[in-house]
């Protein structure tokens, strides 16, 4: 079944003359990403616009939504008067499966447990036309790429990892659930035109690497705030190489560089993954625009001249990489992986290996896996970690079960898990003797920040290809390098495993008995969504207050945050994840993650009004029910990771007025916009240091808020004294609207209904 086939060859009808008009617009040749981005402008333009500067309105071709980010989404969409979505949308149920026992099992028990928001999300999917992903249908970004990503396409979706599907050709883009209720309702979405950063790829790969390696060496040469503002455009032979699904492991972990998202050109490997999955005819409608799902020869002759910065990786000589801990950007060969271990006295000892997830879950990582689980039965060795699997979804599931690699992995100890996120995103119930102790894991995910798989501090988090993964799994040490050394069998004798072997894709196909979609109702307008107003669950949404037309003084200083604070910081998933249909409650763990810099404790916070330490969510509810405000600040690249709106909403929803640090990560400083908060930053870094913990602070200029002009903060001291300095904002006019009507959804309801009159 192909999906929206009329949308698509609405797109590729109109793509020919639309790339044409922007090359005469710019007057040179095209990169990928430029006839994409131009393709989808929602009106036309006149005039170039500005990397990096011009803030364009474009209208992507779909919206799909994760589950435990659909449910604010479509809270929010619910308001906003439009009787059906305006362009084809998704809502995928992966994030609320738990990790515990095994996949029918922790399946069975989070449907059940999660029943009333599924209840919600399917009946809410059947009353505004959208296609419903049930519970065991597989994670978000695999079902996409299997069923909706076609080349040269745009969607949006509310999961940071929404850029896997460029690797077919699509530009995919992470956002906020307030950007797709813009793109659902019909409206405009808005980006600041991205920089372009080029990736020459020459060279194949052979032996032990894989496309995970390319994106592990290229985030330790970006590191996680180098790609942002910027799409990642992958070009060259090597490029060309490369599969589809190993194309998309390497757009999907884009994000961990803070770039908008990455993309490769479409070619032959992109067609093959097309048939293969029963979209033969979006396969011969790209055929027929090939030309225009390229960049242009001039781009490929002189790179430099078209990009604003151009890396080179040859894949005849990469190394397998494993990153880690802690960040995804600490990059180590695997030759010097070892040296790393000991001279940091990381954990040698490996625990648990995990293998799977959105980021390498495709036919052809499972079946290299499978080679070297086949390898240890054969050659008498244990599997000396523990040892899980995720697939992405239930058709490469059932596809490698019919072909005897789930087998393979049950006869070394392998678990299976369910379709679903599960411990890469935290919803793994893990069993560990002391939660204490310092340990190590590896997984093939795409994220490994503190806290993040199994919500342990001391657990040392590693990130490699599955390949990589297996091999330390079956060795259950860290410093063991597979393509050097060798392992001791059940006999005693010494064995070096071979290179891992598999199948890009299946050879007899793939097969399903059921993928889990649910097609909405023709007519919703008799469809029923309910909530209990006694549910913990959900919670429908009351409209942010708009601004009082005055500037903001009185403010307190509820938290100044030291070092990195991404999104888990600020909203953890995790067992909070049941929560992200009710604004309310979640909002209880609101910056608990975040290290207080007076104290270098998380968690704990000093209230100004009693001067006594608690925790920042009742402290922060302390300042609302006295009616106060408060301020955030916070340190380089905050609000870096997910996509998660609610980072934005909490601090919105109990009070906090702005939030100002010394660098934003994209999607955070957009969802702040989008709910009426101020995302300021400091002039001049250097006044971070001048908080001080007693500090009430204003806000001045706010009467003349306007793009480009510097706002004032002044700190009014414990001792008496003041501090005075600028800040920064990147508000365009339209933003400014939003922070006055308290919000973008306030703007869209007030449109929706002067309309109606």
């Amino acid at each position: 079944m192909v999906f929206d086939i009329d949308m698509i060859k609405k797109v590729y009808a109109a793509l020919p003359g639309k790339v044409e008009a922007t090359r005469q617009l710019l007057g040179r040749p095209l990169t990928l990403a430029e006839k994409i981005l131009y393709a989808h402008l929602y009106a036309p333009t006149t005039t170039p616009f500005e990397r990096g500067k011009s803030y364009v309105e474009f209208a992507p071709d779909r919206v799909a939504m994760q589950d435990a980010t659909a449910q604010m989404a479509l809270l929010q969409f619910m308001t906003a008067g439009r009787e059906k979505v305006a362009v084809p949308s998704t809502v995928h149920c992966d994030h609320l499966i738990q990790a515990k026992v095994g996949a029918t099992q922790d399946l069975a028990a989070a449907v059940d447990t999660n029943k009333e928001v599924y209840d919600f999300l399917s009946s809410i999917s059947d009353k505004y036309g959208i296609g419903f992903w049930k519970p065991g249908a597989g994670i978000i970004h695999q079902v996409v790429l299997e069923n909706y990503a076609f080349p040269g396409g745009m969607m949006i979706g509310t999961d940071s990892h929404t850029p896997n599907a460029g690797g077919l050709g699509m530009l995919a883009i992470g956002v906020g659930g307030a950007d797709a209720v813009d793109v659902m309702a019909g409206l405009p979405w808005e980006l600041k035109m991205p920089k372009l950063i080029g990736v020459k790829l020459t060279g194949k790969m052979s032996g032990w690497t894989s496309a995970k390696d390319v994106i592990l060496k290229v985030a330790g040469i970006l590191t996680v705030k180098g790609g942002t503002g910027a799409i990642v455009e992958y070009f060259g032979e090597g490029a060309d190489s490369l599969s589809a699904t190993g194309k998309g492991t390497i757009c999907n972990m884009g994000a961990e560089i803070g770039a908008t998202c990455s993309v490769f050109a479409y070619d032959s490997k992109m067609s093959d993954y097309l048939k293969v999955t029963s979209r033969a005819e979006v396969a011969a409608l790209a055929d027929a625009v090939k030309d225009h799902l390229r960049p242009d020869a001039e781009v490929y002759a002189d790179p430099k001249k078209y990009y604003d910065e151009v890396i080179e990786i040859d894949l005849n000589t990469l190394e397998p990489h494993v990153n880690g801990p802690f960040t995804p950007d600490l990059a180590w060969p695997i030759s010097k992986f070892a040296q790393a271990i000991k001279e940091n006295n990381w954990p040698e000892k490996l625990e648990v290996a995990l293998i799977g997830s959105c980021t390498n879950s495709s036919y052809e990582d499972i079946s290299r896996s499978a080679s070297l689980a086949k390898q240890a039965i054969d050659k008498q060795l244990d599997m000396k970690s523990e040892f899980t699997i995720t697939p992405g979804s239930e058709l490469v599931r059932y596809t490698i079960e019919r072909d005897g690699l789930l087998s393979t992995f049950d006869q070394v100890g392998g678990v299976v898990l369910a379709n679903a996120c599960g411990p890469c995103i935290g919803q793994w119930a893990r069993h560990i003797d002391d939660p204490n102790r310092k340990n190590s894991i590896i997984t093939s995910f795409n994220r490994n920040f503190a806290k993040r798989n199994d919500g342990l501090a001391s657990t040392h988090a590693f990130v490699a290809s599955p390949e990589i993964v297996t091999a330390l799994a079956i060795a259950g040490d860290l410093t063991f390098n597979p393509l050097t050394d060798t392992l001791k069998n059940k006999n005693g004798e010494d064995v070096k495993l071979d290179e891992p072997t598999g199948f890009e894709l299946p050879v007899k196909g793939f097969a399903v008995d059921d993928a889990g979609y649910q097609a909405p109702a023709e007519d919703g307008s008799k469809v029923q969504v309910i909530v209990s107003p006694t549910s913990d669950r959900l919670q429908l949404l009351d409209a942010f207050a708009a601004w009082e037309g005055t500037d903001l003084k009185g403010l307190k200083l509820l938290i100044k945050a030291k070092g990195k604070c991404t999104t888990d910081h600020i909203s953890m998933a995790g067992p909070w994840l049941k929560y992200r249909g009710h604004l309310d409650n979640i909002s209880n763990n609101m910056l608990i993650g975040a290290v207080n810099a007076f104290n270098d404790k998380t968690d704990t916070v000093k209230n100004s009004l009693t001067g006594e330490y608690g925790a920042v969510p009742a402290t922060m509810r302390a300042y609302k029910a006295a009616g106060i405000g408060a301020v955030v600040v916070g340190d380089e690249n905050y609000g870096e990771g997910s996509s998660r709106e609610h980072a934005a909403m909490e601090p919105r929803h109990l009070g906090v007025r702005a939030i100002l640090v010394k660098s934003f990560a994209r999607i955070h400083e957009t969802n702040l916009k989008k709910q009426g908060m101020l995302g300021l930053t400091f002039a001049n870094k250097e006044d971070y240091d001048k908080i001080q913990e007693d500090d009430t602070i204003d806000i001045l200029g706010l009467t003349t808020f306007a793009p480009g002009k510097q706002l004032t903060v002044v700190l009014h001291h414990k001792d008496g004294s003041t501090d005075e300095f600028a800040v920064n904002h990147t508000y365009n006019e339209q933003q400014i609207e939003w922070f006055k009507a308290g919000g973008a959804l306030n703007v869209i309801r007030a449109e929706a209904a002067k309309n109606k009159k």
